[in-house]
């Protein structure tokens, strides 16, 4: 089965040829970073005009890359949600109309699954595993029971772990994505620098759920109070500390759920999924038994091959959408999707 698969839900405009859920043939993503950095963050409204002016060509050059004919296509999948509603319905009636002219089936598909999903491609792993889905708008910990079977455990009450990242770069000027910038000058920073602090939350309410608006708002507002004697202010150092923080919050959640659900396999996907320091924190956990796996680096961004990867499942199982379906900016029911 080869499906064209389309991802709009930001600032990515990417498509991906897949065939039978793990051949990629091609996988193009025009990146907007460098039209949205003047403004160190997302334009929505930008984001959708982008869209609009080059998905046919990045379908076409999709299509061209993976050397298939649009008439060669057996199905058609999107992401229609999560996301920014006029980026994901420039994706939905496109990928419509694309699919219906053609006669083939097409399906919207949810965009954390899709994250959630994306290291099956090139790491198959057995269900279940706890899911790991770090963003700039999410931050989720699941079991993920099947393809279309998601359990979530806990998630940030405030600030997703990705945007206080970019938060905290804007603030500093230091670069836009945030997270890149700041995974690179932590490389040369001190993490014991600042003991910057964590949430402190009621576990009996919150068993696994996260914060990182009072972090964000400490390093940002606070930072003088939490540097260590004998260590200088610098920006790699607050980089570092602050990372090195934002990993142990997560990091304390994730060893608690294994714990607790005694489950042996993990998997994490998303855009921060590609920072090192939670990529080498998660790998450790192999030491203690456990199967760890991500996604590769271009799998961790937003992307067509994981909408197309997933797809197949539901495609294969008989699932598809009619002509009715849109796009939805969020999920309704989060606990359980």
């Amino acid at each position: 089965m080869v499906i064209l698969g389309i991802e709009t839900s930001c600032d990515e405009c990417s498509a991906a040829v897949v065939k039978d859920a793990r051949e990629v043939l091609s996988n193009v993503i025009a990146t907007q970073i460098e039209l949205h950095k003047p403004y160190q963050g997302v334009v929505p409204e930008l984001a959708s005009r982008l869209h609009t002016e080059w998905i046919e060509q990045v379908v076409d050059a999709a299509l061209k890359k993976a050397n298939v004919e649009k008439e060669d296509l057996d199905a058609v999948a999107f992401t229609n949600r999560p996301g920014l509603l006029g980026s994901l319905l420039v994706g939905v009636n496109f990928a419509k109309c694309f699919a219906y002219t053609l006669g083939i089936p097409f399906i919207g598909i949810d965009h954390i699954r899709a994250h959630l999903y994306a290291s099956q491609i090139e790491n198959p792993l057995e269900y279940p595993y706890l899911g790991v889905l770090v963003s700039g708008g999410h931050t989720v910990i699941c079991r993920v029971n099947s393809y279309d079977s998601v359990d979530v455990l806990g998630t940030t009450i405030d600030d997703a772990i990705g945007e206080a990242f970019d938060k905290v770069a804007k603030f500093y000027d230091l670069g836009y994505p945030g997270g890149v910038v700041i995974d690179r000058m932590s490389k040369t920073g001190d993490a014991n620098a600042f003991a910057f602090p964590g949430p402190s939350m009621d576990r009996e309410k919150h068993p696994y759920d996260m914060s990182y608006s009072g972090l964000k708002t400490a390093v940002i507002n606070q930072k003088d109070r939490f540097l260590l004697p004998g260590h200088e202010d610098t920006k790699e150092n607050i980089a570092a500390s602050f990372q090195r923080q934002a990993v142990n919050i997560i990091m304390k959640m994730v060893k608690k759920a294994l714990n607790d659900t005694g489950l042996k396999r993990v998997s994490a996907g998303g855009g921060v999924a590609a920072n090192s320091l939670l990529r080498a924190e998660l790998k450790d956990l192999e030491k203690n038994g456990y199967t760890v796996t991500f996604p590769s680096l271009k799998l961790c961004t937003d992307n067509g091959a994981m909408v197309a990867g997933l797809a197949y499942n539901y495609l294969k199982d008989g699932k598809s959408d009619d002509i009715r379906v849109s796009a939805s900016a969020r999920v309704s029911a989060f606990k359980k999707f």
